[in-house]
């Protein structure tokens, strides 16, 4: 890395090889993702990353929640401080100086994403992010609590790092909106799901687009009977691509019934609105038709329909974005350390995410907690140990450990939302984003626990074993020696 004496960064140059096991069914997707993601919310005028990919005769190397991404942000985060360490700057004043400016978006980084489009930020408000995670863990008063803990012999330390996630790759998803004579909706898109509660997000966009309850809103995805086209559930990108191709599939069904609407009532389009399950006219609540029988209108048995007007209430859309949308984040987590036993517990933990524009905050705070679970169990407590034939040793649930909800500490979320231009909702991915950044600050509050001592970590998945020898190394002495 180059460096101005102030701490402004200059230039990067990454190397790194990827263990692709004994074979490569994905490609070079993963190291592609943690190249393209180690600049994160930085200004990096120089930036040079090269991968050599590596045959061994090993479990293969799949894309995983995350794909890579946890790998970049923990070497970016890791210069972050150790140029704090060089220069003797705070680590958060560091980033504040690289940190890309709110005024400054689109902001391009310069390179080729997965999705083989610039790698271009489409919006973000980094400083206001990071100042919301400062505030939730109190960082000014830090040191002097640090202190205190060391005084009363303990090791506590404070751990952050921020990120940027390409999120809503394409090319694209579709969907078809139909209004029964019933009056309920049915919608139906490719994507699959896997627990990322599509069917209450994309009901959600629906309701609002048509004024109806979310309960009449009926949701099928990943059925080629239902709808035949779709790309897949992947890449945290179903609520940017199959969701706005399902808002703006909506959005032609509420035009529709607009204008037939307009018929029965004899009035003007633009003098009507959708609520409560109705078309009604506006400021006249009791003129109004239900949207079931629009549903019915919209499909005469007798009569005529307009020109250009096809049967039924319905629509099919599809969505192609231009590029990736980037979503961004940061997390900061108080964590002390025994040194008798490398055990670990973590006293707080703060998030401070940005999807863009939230539909649905408890189902995004969701997909947070279970990256997060996912996160410690990488950093701490999941390991795949081979011996030296590249035999599996960890083959069980004795010998891979799995954190718990024991070891799951609470989670403080807050969001802020700074609109996508790229989509008609403004959204952003958030399904990968709970992950990212886990490894990077879990090492960093570690080595904050034992400041003053000679403790650089450079590796993760820890235990409690590796990190006893890492203290070892450094000359932490155990609570016994200290007499404490």
């Amino acid at each position: 890395m180059a460096v101005r004496k102030d701490g402004t960064i200059l230039g990067i140059k990454d190397e790194f090889l990827y263990d692709t096991g004994a074979y490569i069914p994905y490609g070079l997707i993963i190291p592609i993702v943690a190249s393209c993601t180690l600049p994160g919310p930085y200004k990096i005028p120089n930036y040079h990353a090269e991968f050599k990919a590596v045959f061994t005769n090993k479990t293969i190397c799949s894309p995983y929640r995350g794909a890579g991404r946890p790998h970049g942000v923990f070497v970016m985060e890791r210069i972050i401080n150790r140029i704090a360490e060089e220069l003797g700057i705070d680590r958060v004043e560091v980033r504040r100086r690289n940190l890309i400016q709110p005024d400054e978006f689109p902001y391009d980084v310069g390179m080729i994403y997965q999705d083989n489009a610039p790698l271009r930020y489409d919006s973000g408000n980094y400083p206001g992010l990071l100042d919301k995670l400062l505030a939730m863990v109190d960082y000014d008063s830090w040191p002097r609590r640090r202190e205190q803990y060391r005084q009363e012999g303990r090791y506590v330390g404070l751990g952050l790092a921020l990120y940027v996630e390409g999120t809503g790759v394409g090319p694209y998803e579709g969907a078809r909106v139909h209004v029964e004579p019933s009056g309920k909706v049915w919608v139906a898109t490719g994507v699959g799901t896997q627990g990322q509660a599509h069917q209450t997000t994309f009901a959600q966009i629906v309701a609002d687009e048509l004024g109806v309850r979310v309960e009449d809103v009926e949701i099928v995805t990943g059925d080629t009977g239902a709808f035949s086209w779709g790309t897949g559930t992947f890449a945290s990108r179903a609520a940017v691509v199959a969701g706005n191709a399902v808002a703006l599939a909506a959005r032609d069904v509420r035009a529709k019934a607009l204008e037939v609407a307009a018929n029965l009532l004899e009035v003007a389009a633009d003098d009507l609105e959708l609520a409560d399950g109705q078309v009604r006219v506006k400021g006249a609540p009791q003129r109004a038709v239900s949207l079931g029988e629009v549903a019915v209108a919209a499909n005469p048995l007798r009569g005529t329909i307009p020109p250009g007007q096809e049967p039924g209430l319905e629509a099919a859309r599809y969505f192609n974005p231009s590029q990736s949308t980037f979503a961004a984040g940061g997390h900061a987590a108080i964590i002390e350390v025994d040194p008798d036993t490398g055990m670990i517990e973590i006293l707080k933990y703060a998030v401070v995410h940005d999807c863009g524009r939230l539909i649905n905050p408890m189902v995004v705070e969701g997909q947070i907690h279970g990256g997060v679970a996912q996160g410690l169990g990488g950093s701490f407590y999941e390991k795949l140990v081979y011996d030296d034939n590249a035999q599996l040793l960890t083959t069980t649930f004795m010998d891979y450990l799995l954190p718990t909800a024991q070891e799951m500490p609470d989670l403080e979320i807050d969001h802020l939302e700074t609109p996508s231009p790229l989509n008609p909702l403004g959204v952003k991915g958030a399904g990968e984003a709970g992950v990212i950044p886990v490894p990077a600050l879990f090492v960093d509050a570690i080595e904050d626990a034992f400041k003053g001592y000679d403790l650089r970590i450079r590796e993760v998945p820890l235990n409690p074993n590796r990190l006893r020898e890492l203290l070892a190394e450094a000359g932490v002495p155990s609570r016994a020696a200290s007499g404490t």
